[in-house]
């Protein structure tokens, strides 16, 4: 089982002023792929807290992320702090300024260049027709923060990142939670590696309860599901998908 963790970096996130999607859609597709985000972490841009958090999430775990702050601004400290916590100098790639000058329409400035300033060592990931790299660091993959680029970048290297997937069943219930509730934690009792999620809705009209089964194991989620069906009432079951 694979394992991951996202840095979300960005005084804009904390104040409010841009909101994370970022961390949303990660979780979703590394599902699909079979890897456990285990932490979602946001951060303020200062150089010291990005070294020391994502120093503890590459020693925690298979697969870092980090999302924001890798633009030409005085904010965008995230290489640098990425560089930080691996003792690691800050260095001009001539591969990245190269692939600037190549896309770019105008010359290119020292603003510009900041942009291909990197850990020394790091890899350099092609990202199809996007200029700007995934730059990957140990375990470290570096995206910007622009959930468009973010998604981009994420999806063209996707196949980096692999596990078993999990298989996801949906039981819509009519009754009420607390109605259903120790049906639920008798299943639990009984198929205790299932994930098990009961989420009531308030404005739905044709159910009060949405289900949720989880498994990484096809045939154990067929026999948890078959026996939570055959315990709830037989009017109960609005919907299974």
């Amino acid at each position: 089982m694979s394992t991951a963790a996202l840095l979300v970096i960005g005084n804009e996130i904390l104040s409010g002023k841009v909101r994370d999607t970022n961390s949303a859609y990660l979780s979703v597709e590394l599902r699909k792929l079979g890897v456990d985000l285990e932490r979602i972490l946001t951060i303020p841009d200062v150089i010291d807290l990005i070294a020391t958090e994502t120093r503890a999430m590459s020693d925690a775990y298979d697969f870092v992320f980090t999302s924001g702050g890798i633009g030409p601004t005085h904010d965008d400290l995230t290489m640098d702090g990425v560089a930080a916590a691996f003792d690691l100098d800050i260095m001009l790639n001539q591969s990245m300024v190269d692939r600037m000058e190549r896309h770019s329409k105008v010359p290119i400035n020292d603003a510009m260049k900041k942009m291909a300033m990197i850990p020394d060592g790091a890899d350099v990931l092609d990202v199809g027709g996007l200029w700007f790299p995934v730059v990957v660091v140990n375990n470290v993959h570096i995206f910007p923060g622009i959930p468009e680029l973010f998604e981009k970048k994420f999806d063209s290297i996707r196949d980096r990142f692999s596990g078993v997937p999990f298989q996801l069943r949906r039981i819509y219930v009519r009754e009420n939670e607390s109605e259903i509730a120790e049906i639920l934690n008798a299943l639990l009792r009984e198929f205790s590696e299932l994930m098990l999620g009961s989420y009531p809705k308030i404005n739905e009209q044709d159910y009060r309860v949405l289900l949720t089964l989880e498994s990484r194991d096809p045939e154990y989620l067929k026999r948890a599901t078959d026996t939570l069906v055959s315990r709830l009432p037989a009017d109960a079951i609005f919907k299974i998908e």
